[in-house]
């Protein structure tokens, strides 16, 4: 196992400046934002396909820095009822995929989006309870009428240009957003389907991240792992639960927040998240993901790196940034 980082907090920075600072930690694998919520400022999909002689200089720039990608992320709603939007972020979606076939990288890191609640609405809608009967029915139309054809035939797309896995982050507000609908998007689309497995989205939520790992592991459903904590505020919690939809920086007033690795969970539960991962036969990237409000980036993704380096009990560099 080793660790990979998310471009996607230095992307004030040009990409040989981000890539410069990232093997300075040691670290020498990263996943690429190409567009959508990602955002795209080190590796724009449609522009790179457009140029032959950008697509060079982008090889060059990941090879001078001893850099290989891991997944290329678009993170989107491509289900989304507003049509303009979906056909925005289906098109970053097949650009990301046709850039993966031309770089050799097999993984796509995405989120399954999330339709309206007829083919008239304007807004997604994010079912999350059984009753009254209205949910439960909006749910499956959602599923049958969207979300499975949409999928099938991306899937599809995929594979005929060599990316096998599309790892899906569980994400609230997406209808893929714990294990059980993980699963039932694979089920129904095939084994190309599986999971970027993000725990800081399923500790707020309630869920054991550990009996996730072991579980999806059994199904051979984890493809790619992401790095990110959260902390939860349990006096918020007894007032107010876990369905918090105020402003991520208001961290006082939240239920929950993410924070960089060790300011949600100990040491212990990373170390058996480490475990848990080997146990189930997952040997690749842990990608760190920056998304702390109370941490800069340097000290976030410094302090990640020299912590799971210790649960990961690796040596670290030779002129490590501590020394």
């Amino acid at each position: 196992m080793y660790l990979g980082i998310i471009t996607k907090a230095f992307g004030n920075l040009p990409l040989p400046q981000a890539l410069s600072e990232i093997s300075s930690l040691g670290v020498h694998a990263v996943e690429l934002g190409a567009g959508n919520y990602n955002g795209d400022a080190h590796c724009p999909p449609e522009e790179l396909l457009a140029d032959q002689s950008a697509l060079r200089r982008f090889r060059e720039v990941l090879a001078t820095n001893g850099v290989t990608v891991t997944a290329l992320g678009c993170h989107g709603n491509p289900l989304h009822p507003n049509a303009a939007v979906a056909r925005s972020h289906d098109a970053v979606f097949r650009a990301t995929v046709l850039l993966a076939e031309q770089l050799g990288v097999e993984r796509i890191t995405l989120l399954s989006g999330c339709p309206g609640d007829s083919d008239h609405s304007t807004a997604p809608n994010w079912v999350t309870c059984g009753w009254p009967v209205d949910f439960p029915a909006v749910l499956e139309w959602q599923w049958e009428k969207k979300v499975i054809p949409y999928w099938r035939e991306c899937a599809d797309f995929a594979l005929s240009h060599g990316v096998p896995r599309l790892c899906f982050e569980m994400h609230p507000g997406c209808v893929v957003y714990n294990p059980p609908s993980l699963l039932r998007l694979r089920e129904a689309v095939g084994t190309v389907v599986g999971a970027n497995l993000d725990p800081s989205h399923l500790m707020w939520q309630g869920i054991d991240v550990i009996e996730v790992i072991r579980r999806l592991g059994a199904a051979d459903a984890i493809y790619h792992v992401h790095a990110k904590d959260t902390a939860l505020n349990d006096s918020v919690v007894r007032w107010n639960g876990v369905l918090d939809t105020g402003p991520l920086e208001l961290v006082r007033a939240r239920a929950w927040t993410f924070r960089t690795v060790g300011f949600g969970h100990d040491a212990l539960y990373w170390k058996t998240f480490v475990s848990a991962l080997r146990e189930s036969g997952y040997d690749d990237v842990l990608s760190i993901e920056h998304e702390d409000p109370l941490a800069g980036r340097e000290e976030g993704i410094r302090h990640a790196v020299e912590f799971l380096r210790h649960c990961l009990l690796t040596e670290p560099p030779a002129e490590a940034w501590w020394t």
